[in-house]
This record gives C-alpha cells, sequence and structure tokens, in this order.
C-alpha cells in the first residue's frame, strides 16, 4: 500500500462523506503523520494525516482534543477544525479533517496581521473563561480540578491525566515527572530533577489558577490565521490546567506575534508572576523535545532546570 493509500481511501471517503477522491498531493506540516490535500470532485478540498495503524488513538486523542477545544469556543471568533472521517483505511491509520486555508494573514505584526492576531488572542483569552462554566467533554469535570478524563499525547509521547485538586501536584507528578523518568530511561537521569520535583508543589503553592481548558501543545505552528475569517487553532493536547501553560508555550519557539499576547491581555489579564512561573511551564516541552528528539534539547532542559534551582528559594 502507498503512504497515502490512495487506492482505498477513494472508496472510504465516499462510503463515510459521500464525496469523490479525485486526486492528492502531500502538504507540510507532519512531525509524526504524513499530512495531504485531498482534492474533491467538483472543486472541494480536505486535509488528512495518515500513519501506521498502531497510530490511531494518537489521532483519537487528537480528534477528541479537537472537539473539546469546539466545545468551549465562539464559532464566530476562532475556527477549531471537526473530525470528519476517523478510523482504519487498509491497516492505515486515518483522519479527516476540513481543508483550512492558512497563512494569507500572515505573521506579521503589522497591517491587517496584526488584527487578526489579535483577534485570536483574544478568542483564546474568551475559550479559556467560557470553559470554566461547562464541561466539555464526557467525563470532564468543570469543578476546579486539574487533569483529563483520559491521557492522551504530546507529539507521539504519552501524556499522563487523572484528576488533581492541587495544580502543584499535577504540574509536578503528571507533566514534569514523567517525562523525566522517560528521558532517564534513554539517556541517564538530568541533574538535580528530583531536587526540582520536591520543591515544585511549594513553589506554585501561592498561585491559584483556575482549571481552564487548554490547549496544551500551543506553539507556532499549531495556531494561524485563516484567510478573512477567524483564527484557528489545532492539533491540541488539552486537559485542565493553568491558561498561563498555553501562553508561555506560545512564546517558547517564537513565530507568534506579540499582537496575539496583547489581544489575550486586552480580554483576561494574566496575573502577577506569570513571567517567572514561564520557564517552568516551558519545561516539560523542552523535556518533551528532548525525549522525541534528542541531545540539544536534553542540554537546554538540564540548563533550564539549573536556572530555575537557582532562581527558586
Amino acid at each position: 500500500m502507498a503512504r497515502s493509500g490512495s487506492e482505498s481511501l477513494a472508496p472510504w471517503l465516499a462510503e463515510r462523506l459521500g464525496v469523490t477522491l479525485q486526486a492528492q498531493r502531500p502538504v507540510a506540516g507532519g512531525d509524526i503523520h504524513t499530512a495531504w490535500c485531498l482534492e474533491l470532485a467538483g472543486g472541494g478540498r480536505l486535509f488528512a494525516k495518515i500513519n501506521c495503524s498502531e497510530a490511531l488513538p494518537l489521532l483519537e486523542a487528537e480528534a477528541d482534543g479537537l472537539a473539546a477545544l469546539a466545545a468551549a469556543a465562539d464559532p464566530l471568533r476562532l475556527t477549531v477544525p471537526q473530525p470528519l472521517a476517523l478510523g482504519l483505511v487498509a491497516e492505515r491509520a486515518v483522519l479527516v479533517l476540513p481543508w483550512l486555508d492558512l497563512g494569507s494573514g500572515g505573521c506579521s505584526a503589522g497591517g491587517q496581521g496584526a488584527a487578526g492576531w489579535r483577534s485570536l488572542g483574544a478568542a483564546l483569552a474568551g475559550l479559556h473563561r467560557r470553559s470554566l462554566e461547562q464541561s466539555c467533554a464526557p467525563g470532564d469535570r468543570a469543578d476546579g480540578c486539574f487533569g483529563w478524563p483520559r491521557d492522551n499525547v504530546i507529539g507521539a509521547t504519552p501524556q499522563i491525566n487523572g484528576w488533581q485538586a492541587d495544580w502543584g501536584i499535577f504540574f509536578a507528578r503528571c507533566r514534569l515527572a514523567p517525562q523525566l523518568e522517560r528521558l532517564a530511561r534513554s539517556s541517564g537521569a538530568l541533574r538535580r530533577a528530583g531536587e526540582l520535583l520536591e520543591r515544585l508543589p511549594d513553589w506554585l503553592a501561592s498561585h491559584r489558577p483556575e482549571a481552564c481548558l487548554v490547549h496544551g501543545d500551543l506553539w507556532s505552528g499549531n495556531i494561524g490565521l485563516c484567510g478573512d475569517g477567524p483564527g484557528t487553532l489545532f492539533d491540541p493536547s488539552v486537559h485542565r490546567g493553568d491558561r498561563e501553560v498555553d501562553l508561555a508555550m506560545a512564546r517558547l519557539f517564537g513565530g507568534v506575534p506579540e499582537s496575539f499576547f496583547s489581544g489575550y491581555e486586552q480580554v483576561w489579564p494574566l496575573p502577577a508572576g506569570h513571567q517567572q512561573r514561564r520557564p517552568l511551564y516551558n519545561l516539560y516541552h523542552l523535556l518533551n523535545h528532548a525525549n522525541l528528539f534528542g541531545a540539544g534539547y536534553l542540554q537546554q532542559a538540564q540548563r533550564q532546570i539549573e536556572t530555575l534551582l537557582q532562581q527558586r528559594p
């Protein structure tokens, strides 16, 4: 079977969606899955992620996350692509989503791009706030606890969830500890990692965030502007957590204009101390990248641990 599975994909799409696949081409954007533009008879397009059958749980977690975000989003202000079809096609896992016309607004901080990014930041603030008032998925709890009803993934790495009433304990046990344990098995324990985990709940004890639904993997590759319409979020790793984790990661690798953050602040300003918590929250993503991609991120994560321990009492 070809990587795209075109000979099997066409009848599957016809059965599931009643559409006729006319052509398909690979597109950029897939570190874990291959990504495809599906061109339909009549001129429409769809987006597909395809991988081996063992990757179906990753796509299922993505589909669940998209549905949860959509439940809390204002559809007039934020586009969250909803799964159209999901399943196994000739021993390949396939997720089909609407095609998003990304990029025409650009990542520019000026002109119409700035206005679009400001609106997108405001829409994320609205999503965070709205999620406090409702359950966003089966088994979700809108009672102030942190976590999610099922484990999911961050990239291709398992993301442990469950529920905790204390944010510091959740972040230590369910975010940093599993990543550090995974690294220790593959590359050896990072220096002073145990000390960091032991002290972390006390560091966050005076910070009392609300348990918002967060995207969880909000870097510039998972966010964008859609032509003349509202902005969009995709590829989530959702859970209920401190909303600051989304804003922190959006700054980690760059590419998200400052107007996005100003738009967020206009709707729901972040509390005092968020700049100091940002390196701690982003350590999770540095550890995950070290687990996924290796040495350079491993060294960066080690430096981050040392810096955090030097700065904290």
